[in-house]
C-alpha cells in the first residue's frame, strides 16, 4: 500500500465508526493538544530556598486532517487545549508547593502560557535530581459532525501528568551546638564562645565563621570573623568572638546571628544562610553612694569622705572616683582611687574641698563619676552620681576668722603705740 492512501484510509475508517444516528455527508477534523511544560530560568535550587516558579506550558499539538472546504469554519481547534488549569505538586521531592492550581484558559496548538508557583525547598534537602509532576487539565475537541448547516462539537476533558525535573545544589548549613557568654553586661564588651557545625552536604573551603548584628539588636560585634580553613560536612568547630551591648540595653537575652562565608563545590565565595541565637546580657554597672550626707563649714577646707559601693552586676578594676566642685565649692583633690571593686563592695574616697566663705547654708549635692575597666580592659565611665554635702557655720568660727584676728591684732598693736605715745609725753 502506498503512503499517500493512508490518511484517506483514516477518513474512512472514522467515517465507519460514526454512531448509527449519524447523518449523511458528515465530515470530521482530526488533531489533539500535546502538551509540554519547563521552567523558566534556572532549576537549580539550595535547601532552604524559598522561591517563585514560573512554569511555561506549550502546546505543540498538529491538526492532521483538515476539510478543504468546509460547510462552515469550526471555532475550536482539535488540538487546542480548552479551559486549561494546571496544579504543580512535590511528589517524592523535598519541595513544599504553596500555590494552589491556577486556569491558565485556553492552550492554542503551537503557542504557550506560563504560571507561577510559590514553593519552598526543605532545609534538610540531600543535593541531587528530583522530579515534580505538573497535572494539566483541560478540554478538547475529540471530533466534529459537519451536517452542512450545522457543527456539533465532541468535546473531552483530559489530564496529562508532565514532568518538571529541578536539581537541589548542596550547600553548607550552620547549626549553633553551643552558646555561652562572657563578661557581657549592658554598656560593656564581652566574649561570646560557641560551637558550629556543618549540618549541609557541601565542603567549605576557607570558610570563615561570622557573626552580625540581628535587626535593631543592642549586640554589636567588634571582633565578629573566625578563619577556621576547610569545614567539612558533619564536622564541629569552635569560635569565640568579641561582642559589645549598648547602654540602652535591658538584663534579658538578645539576638545574635550566625553564618559562614565560604567557597562552595564550584568554587564561588558564597554565604550560608544566617542562623540567629539568643545570648543572655546582664546587668548594667552601676554604683552608689552608701555614706550619709557629709557636713562641711562655710570659709574651711574639709576632707570629704565619700563611701561608693558596686550595686552593678559585674567587677570593676583600678576604679577611680572624681567630684566635679563648682561654687561655692573647690578643690586641688579631686580624685580618689577605689580599686577594683566586686558587685557588693564598698571603697572611700577622700577628697579635699574649700568651701566659700559667704555660701549660704543648706544641703548641697556635688557631681561624682567612676572611671574604671571592665573585664576586656575597656575604659568606661559611670552614670554621674550625686555626693549630699551640707554646709553650715562652724560655731565660734568668728574668732577664728583671720580677718578677726588680723583687726584685733591691728587694735591690739595701735593700742599699745598709743600708751608708748602717751607715757613719754608724760
Amino acid at each position: 500500500m502506498r503512503l499517500n492512501y493512508i490518511p484517506l484510509l483514516v477518513l474512512l475508517l472514522a467515517l465507519l465508526a460514526v454512531a448509527p444516528g449519524s447523518a449523511q455527508g458528515v465530515k470530521y477534523l482530526y488533531g489533539s493538544p500535546d502538551l509540554s511544560a519547563s521552567i523558566a530560568g534556572t532549576n537549580e535550587f539550595a535547601p532552604g530556598d524559598e522561591t517563585a516558579v514560573t512554569v511555561t506550558i506549550s502546546n505543540s499539538g498538529l491538526n492532521t486532517v483538515k476539510i478543504a472546504v468546509p460547510s462552515m469554519p469550526p471555532d475550536d481547534q482539535p488540538n487546542t487545549a480548552k479551559l486549561a488549569t494546571v496544579a504543580l505538586k512535590s511528589g517524592d521531592a523535598p519541595f513544599t508547593v504553596k500555590t494552589d492550581p491556577q486556569f491558565v484558559g485556553d492552550i492554542r496548538g503551537g503557542s504557550s502560557v506560563i504560571a507561577t508557583f510559590n514553593m519552598k525547598v526543605a532545609d534538610s534537602a540531600k543535593p541531587g535530581t528530583y522530579t515534580l509532576p505538573l497535572d494539566v487539565t483541560y478540554t478538547y475537541m475529540e471530533t466534529m459532525d459537519d451536517y452542512t448547516d450545522l457543527l456539533r462539537y465532541n468535546y473531552i476533558e483530559k489530564t496529562v501528568t508532565l514532568p518538571l525535573e529541578v536539581r537541589v545544589t548542596p550547600d553548607l548549613r550552620v547549626e549553633v551546638l553551643d552558646v555561652r557568654t562572657e563578661s557581657l553586661n549592658v554598656g560593656t564588651e564581652g566574649y561570646v564562645y560557641m560551637t558550629i557545625k556543618n549540618v549541609g552536604h557541601d565542603i567549605g573551603e576557607n570558610a570563615i565563621v561570622k557573626i552580625a548584628r540581628s535587626g535593631t539588636s543592642p549586640l554589636i560585634p567588634t571582633d565578629g570573623s573566625a578563619y577556621i580553613g576547610t569545614f567539612e560536612p558533619g564536622e564541629t568547630v569552635d569560635v569565640k568572638f568579641k561582642v559589645s551591648v549598648a547602654n540602652t540595653a535591658e538584663e534579658q537575652s538578645y539576638p545574635l546571628d550566625v553564618a559562614v562565608t565560604y567557597e562552595n563545590y564550584e568554587g564561588e565565595t558564597v554565604t550560608s544562610k544566617a542562623v540567629t541565637v539568643g545570648l543572655p546580657v546582664g546587668g548594667k554597672i552601676d554604683f552608689e553612694v552608701v555614706s550619709p550626707p557629709t557636713t562641711l563649714y562655710l570659709g574651711q577646707k574639709s576632707v570629704l569622705e565619700v563611701v561608693y559601693k558596686n550595686v552593678g552586676a559585674a567587677p570593676v578594676y583600678s576604679a577611680q572616683a572624681r567630684i566635679s566642685a563648682v561654687d561655692p565649692f573647690t578643690s586641688s583633690d579631686d580624685t580618689a582611687y577605689l580599686g577594683d571593686l566586686a558587685p557588693g563592695e564598698t571603697a572611700t574616697a577622700r577628697f579635699e574641698v574649700n568651701v566659700d566663705t559667704d555660701a549660704t547654708e543648706k544641703e548641697y549635692g556635688i557631681d561624682s563619676e567612676i572611671r574604671y575597666r571592665d573585664a576586656l580592659d575597656n575604659s568606661k565611665i559611670s552614670d554621674t552620681i550625686k555626693v549630699e554635702v551640707v554646709l553650715e557655720r562652724r560655731q565660734g568660727a568668728f574668732f577664728t576668722n583671720p580677718i578677726f584676728i588680723i583687726v584685733v591684732l591691728a587694735v591690739i598693736i595701735g593700742a599699745g603705740y598709743y600708751i608708748l605715745v602717751y607715757r613719754k609725753k608724760h
